[in-house]
C-alpha cells in the first residue's frame, strides 16, 4: 500500500503539491486526473522519489520512498518525456534494467518485442514517439515490480495499441497483483481500467474514490417542469450545476439516486430521466464547484 501524508512540494513561490493525504490500495489501477498544472507529474515523482517532498512523506508498506533502493525496486516509473541512455538499443535498456530489477522477465521482454513488431537491436533514437513508448511499456511490465507508475502514458499511442496496453495491465493485475498508478489527460482512456480515482486541482486532492462510488454519487437529470417551477426552487436537492434549453432542464446534482427521483418526484414533472454520467462530466462538476469553470476561461 502507498500512503502520503502531509505531501508538498514548492518551486520558488509555486506551490506544485499542498499538503496532500492519499492511500493508493494494492491490486488496483489508480486513474490521476486533474486540471493543467494541478500537480499530477510532481505527485508521480514523488511518489517514486525522484524529488524530495518539502513537507510529509511517502511510504510503501510504512517504508519511506524517497532515497530507499529497496522500496525503489518495487516500482517502475514511465515518464511522459520518455528518458534512454544514448545511443542504447532496447535490448541493452533490458539488460541494464535487470540489474536493477532482480524479477526482470528477459523471456517476455522478447515475447513482447516481436509481438509490438520492436527490432530489440535497432537504436531507440531512431524510434517514432509511440515506438518509445511502447519500448518504455514493456520494460515496465517485463520488470516485475508490485507499482507500475505511469505518466500519460496512452499519449502518443496508436487506439490499437492503448487497448493492447490496457489489457496487458489488467492481465499483470489479475495474474500477480500490479498495482497501476496512471496519470492522464485523457478521462475516457482511464473510466474503463481505473478502480479508483484521484482528481487534483491546484496542487491539492479535490477527491479520491471509487470510480463507482463517485459516478452512484453524482447524477445527471433532464427533466421537464411544470409551468411555474423552477430548478432553482427545489431546495432539498444538492444541485451543482443547471443547464436550460428551452423547457428542458439538465441538473447535475449529489446525492444518493433513489432519493433523488423521490424528491423530484414531489413536484411532479412533466418528464424527469437519470443519466449516467462519464468520469469527464464527473471531472468538470467537481472542478466547476472548485472555481475552474470554462465559462469563466472563455468570456
Amino acid at each position: 500500500m502507498i500512503e502520503t501524508k502531509n505531501l508538498t512540494k514548492r518551486f520558488g513561490d509555486i506551490v506544485a503539491v499542498d499538503h496532500i493525504d492519499a492511500v493508493i490500495k494494492d491490486g488496483s489501477v489508480f486513474g490521476l486526473i486533474g486540471t493543467n498544472g494541478a500537480g499530477k507529474s510532481t505527485f508521480l515523482r514523488m511518489l517514486c522519489g525522484i524529488l524530495k517532498p518539502d513537507e510529509g512523506q511517502v511510504s510503501i508498506d510504512g517504508k519511506e520512498v524517497f532515497e530507499n533502493i529497496q522500496v525503489k525496486s518495487r516500482f517502475f516509473y514511465i515518464s511522459d518525456d520518455q528518458y534512454f541512455f544514448n545511443n542504447a538499443t532496447p535490448r541493452e535498456m533490458m539488460d541494464f534494467y535487470r540489474t536493477v530489477y532482480p524479477r526482470f522477465d528477459k523471456k517476455r521482454f522478447g515475447h513482447l518485442m516481436k509481438s509490438f513488431e520492436l527490432n530489440e537491436n535497432r537504436k531507440i533514437n531512431t524510434f517514432s514517439k509511440g515506438m518509445k513508448k511502447q519500448v518504455s511499456v514493456i520494460c515496465g511490465v517485463c520488470a516485475g515490480t508490485d507499482y507500475l507508475f505511469c505518466d500519460e502514458t496512452f499519449d502518443g499511442l496508436d487506439p490499437v495499441m492503448r487497448q493492447t496496453v490496457k489489457s496487458i495491465f489488467v492481465g499483470d493485475l489479475e495474474e500477480r497483483n500490479l498495482t497501476p498508478i496512471i496519470a492522464s489527460h485523457n478521462l475516457r482512456e482511464l473510466e474503463d481500467i481505473c478502480d479508483h480515482v484521484g482528481l487534483l486541482h491546484k496542487g491539492g486532492i479535490l477527491l479520491s474514490k471509487d470510480l463507482e462510488d463517485m459516478k452512484l454519487n453524482i447524477h445527471k437529470i433532464q427533466c421537464v417542469l411544470l409551468p411555474g417551477t423552477e430548478p432553482e426552487d427545489m431546495k432539498e436537492l444538492d444541485v451543482m450545476k443547471i443547464e436550460r434549453r428551452g423547457s428542458l432542464c439538465t441538473l447535475t446534482v449529489r446525492g444518493n439516486r433513489e432519493e433523488i427521483e423521490t424528491k423530484i418526484g414531489a413536484y411532479k414533472p412533466v418528464f424527469a430521466e437519470i443519466i449516467p454520467l462519464t468520469l469527464e462530466e464527473i471531472f468538470i462538476s467537481e472542478t466547476e464547484v472548485a472555481g475552474y469553470d470554462i465559462k469563466k476561461l472563455v468570456l
